[in-house]
């Protein structure tokens, strides 16, 4: 296989695993690591990946990566965190649902519960819930963001202002070695900000992509949340915080 069909195919593959190895793709394609290092160099030189050691990641920076290709990643992973968040939440609770892949991922196995009432920014969420025979779903007003289906803005803060729910289920587009989780959007982020220092209980739902990249806009720390729901393990500096702040984290084998 050619250089010309190689580097498609190791970006197609990064952008479903978040992340590729030299020694992986050298099997897939048969050839040397030292040839996969040479396309790796040239998928980073012209900005499309990330060299980190022993392979390279999707690239980091201002934006997001865009909503079909987010969707699509670590896609399996996201299910089973979904699963795993939604079993903790009983029937009959309050949740609030935020913009975010994974959060989706946690609507679609909500619709078994009972009684629920969800409030949501995410038309997507709403949507999904809209399967539902006995829950009740309440959309925040605000701006829509047509790339996601996102609501924001002083008329989503203002809305989830009103409530107090038993427990908010947030994602993260990055989540940095000192603990912080980032994101790109201030309008976005303004709303999550008013959910958490309204919920009884917040949750993080992210999976091992995210905790490999950066964002520029803070929303909070670990050691704020009351429950992470990820498929990696914690990096130490991560895992002794939320130790020392009472968060609990739950890693999941997404097989």
């Amino acid at each position: 296989m050619t250089q010309n069909f190689r580097l498609p195919e190791i970006l197609r593959i990064a952008r479903a695993e978040g992340k590729v190895t030299v020694d992986d793709l050298a099997v897939r394609f048969g050839v040397t690591v030292q040839t996969i290092r040479r396309d790796l160099g040239d998928l980073d030189t012209a900005g499309h990946l990330e060299r980190v050691h022993g392979g390279a990641i999707l690239r980091s920076g201002t934006v997001n990566i865009a909503y079909r290709e987010r969707r699509a990643l670590n896609a399996e992973a996201k299910r089973a965190i979904g699963r795993a968040c939604a079993a903790r939440i009983p029937d009959g609770a309050s949740v609030f649902l935020a913009i975010g892949t994974t959060t989706e991922a946690v609507a679609r196995e909500l619709l078994r519960h009972r009684g629920l009432l969800v409030l949501t920014n995410n038309i997507n969420v709403a949507n999904i819930l809209a399967g539902s025979e006995t829950a009740q779903v309440l959309v925040a007003g605000g701006n829509l963001r047509r790339a996601d289906g996102g609501l924001t803005g002083p008329l989503a803060v203002q809305a989830v202002g009103g409530f107090k729910p038993d427990v908010a289920v947030i994602g993260a587009s990055a989540v940095d070695a000192g603990g912080d989780i980032l994101d790109y959007d201030l309008a976005e982020v303004a709303v999550t900000r008013a959910i958490l220092g309204q919920a009884r209980q917040s949750w993080l739902v992210a999976d091992r992509s995210k905790f490999q990249r950066t964002a520029p806009v803070r929303v909070a720390g670990l050691g704020d949340l009351d429950r992470v729901f990820t498929d990696a393990r914690l990096a130490p500096e991560q895992a002794t915080l939320c130790a020392a702040a009472g968060t609990e984290v739950t890693v999941i084998d997404a097989g």
